[in-house]
């Protein structure tokens, strides 16, 4: 649960996507009580400071940003971050879009959001369309040769035999670096 914070305090989150950029000009002129800071693609996953102002944000505090595509990698990570901290009493400004969102839920903040998830699953639908296009174009040209096993033929028969002897298959994944449902399938293909 997050705790109430009197008086609630401005908190900034700046990304910038290359070293090279400037990240001054995102939030200038803006008071904040604190500032975070990522210098990172936007598709990277790996942003710390974001988890460490997610972290750091409570009841009553306004997150600023200077644009929602400085937030989220795509639509629905911004609608699940935007969500998560209005409903644990944070309120997130939008600096270019002039958008705010708060805890009070207003006929407009709801159809906004909605949207938002809409478009991210019309979003989704487009790139996994586009990526089944891809492969058949790949296939039909002979150069799609699909993903790459996580094992060798040596290390597959290995997990396989040792499997077989009854050693536990949790154990057998966490050694080998492959998830449960990978090792059931090199099974079921070593019989």
């Amino acid at each position: 649960m997050v705790a109430a914070r009197r008086g609630g305090k401005r908190v900034g989150y700046i990304r910038v996507s290359t070293i090279d950029q400037n990240e001054v000009r995102q939030l200038e002129g803006f008071d904040l009580d604190k500032r975070f800071t990522d210098k990172a693609s936007g598709k990277d996953t790996k942003r710390p400071q974001l988890q460490a102002a997610l972290d750091y944000l409570r009841d009553g505090d306004v997150l600023l940003v200077h644009s929602m595509d400085r937030l989220a990698r795509n639509l629905d990570d911004l609608r699940k971050i935007v969500l998560g901290l209005t409903d644990h009493g944070v309120s997130v400004e939008f600096v270019k879009e002039k958008l705010s969102f708060t805890t009070e839920e207003s006929a407009i903040s709801k159809l906004l959001l909605s949207l938002m998830g809409a478009f991210a699953e019309f979003e989704r639908s487009l790139i996994k369309e586009r990526q089944r296009e891809g492969i058949a174009l790949a296939k039909k040209a002979g150069v799609y040769k699909g993903r790459k096993p996580a094992l060798t033929r040596e290390r597959a028969r290995e997990l396989a035999r040792r499997a077989r002897t009854g050693e536990k298959r949790s154990a057998l994944a966490r050694e080998f670096g492959i998830s449960r449902e990978t090792l059931y399938q090199y099974l079921r293909t070593s019989t």
